[in-house]
């Protein structure tokens, strides 16, 4: 077994180079076989991913948040259409939100997620493209696409230097409560309908997770053939305060604003006003017009303790 370890070194505001020591201790302990590399630009961590599944390593790693995983996860999806199937991939969770990681049943802790990843128990999961914005040619994800209002606090949450995790995307939404809380009109086209409302928030999801801490997606799973969908209609300030918990525990199914649905494509429209959005944390537009997101079923290997 090969692995390819791609280190972002900027994730979770430099936790990411500052783990480096100890991620080579580990994989030495377990015995691992391992190359590690640093990003350079952006899309970096993409061709690092698509060269390593075409020199035939086993498994693609990134020490990184969701960004980077991103980024690999599409270097691989290239490979895998053409023809470089065999390439795993895993996660360690060090940069700020670790959202991918942890709706895939990564460990927490360094130590667990480098056990985990010599267990090499395999789980292939679903991989989505999304349409438009930045990215009309399509742009995979694992976890998920955000529109509107979690997008918005999403950009913001980058411009918070100081905290990392669900600290700074709580603070993000102090923030863009005040910038941001005019729900655009949409039109929204999935199971066969079409559903015109102004709309807080559609978070369309593979995992579980977003924002290092809001369960937009509580009961998703990557390897069901379906996405998950929590769309949030609009709502004042004091309100979009008072649904806050819920999205911290998962619980925002039945609050009157919240519909939880499944599907395997969506299309967004903007119908008044425009769509921020984001896909794995990663920019996709600031005031796009519209998306359209589909499901690839059981398109890539992880690596995941829940699968043990």
């Amino acid at each position: 077994m090969k692995y390819l370890i791609i280190v972002n070194p900027t994730s979770g505001r430099g936790h990411a180079e500052k783990m480096v020591p100890q991620i080579e201790e580990l994989m030495h302990r377990h015995h691992l076989d391992f190359e590690l590399v640093r990003t350079e630009r952006p899309w970096h961590a993409a061709d690092l991913a698509e060269r390593a599944a075409r020199e035939k390593f086993d498994v693609v790693v990134t020490a990184s948040g969701d960004g980077t995983a991103n980024e690999a996860l599409n270097g691989l999806m290239r490979a895998r259409a053409a023809g470089f199937n065999h390439t795993a991939m895993y996660i360690l969770p060090v940069g700020t939100g670790n959202d991918a990681a942890y709706g895939l049943g990564v460990p927490t802790d360094l130590e667990g997620a480098i056990q985990a990843l010599a267990a090499d128990k395999r789980l292939r999961v679903d991989v989505g493209i999304v349409r438009g914005g930045e990215y009309p040619e399509g742009r995979y994800f694992v976890n998920g696409v955000g529109i509107g209002f979690d997008a918005a606090v999403g950009f913001v949450a980058i411009e918070v230097r100081w905290a990392r995790g669900l600290l700074a995307y709580l603070i993000a939404v102090l923030q863009t409560v005040f910038l941001y809380y005019k729900a655009p009109t949409v039109e929204m086209t999935y199971n066969g309908q079409t559903i015109v409302q102004p709309s807080l928030m559609i978070s369309i999801m593979n995992g579980k997770r977003m924002g290092g801490g809001f369960h937009m997606a509580p009961k998703g799973n990557s390897s069901d053939g379906k996405l998950d969908l929590c769309i949030a209609s609009e709502a004042g300030r004091l309100r979009i305060f008072g649904l806050v918990p819920y999205f911290i525990k998962g619980t925002q199914e039945g609050q009157p604003e919240i519909r939880m649905e499944r599907t395997d494509r969506i299309a967004v429209k903007a119908v008044k006003g425009s769509l921020p959005a984001h896909c794995d944390g990663e920019t996709l537009c600031r005031e796009g017009q519209e998306l359209a997101v589909e499901l690839i079923p059981a398109a890539l290997d992880f690596i995941t303790a829940e699968s043990a």
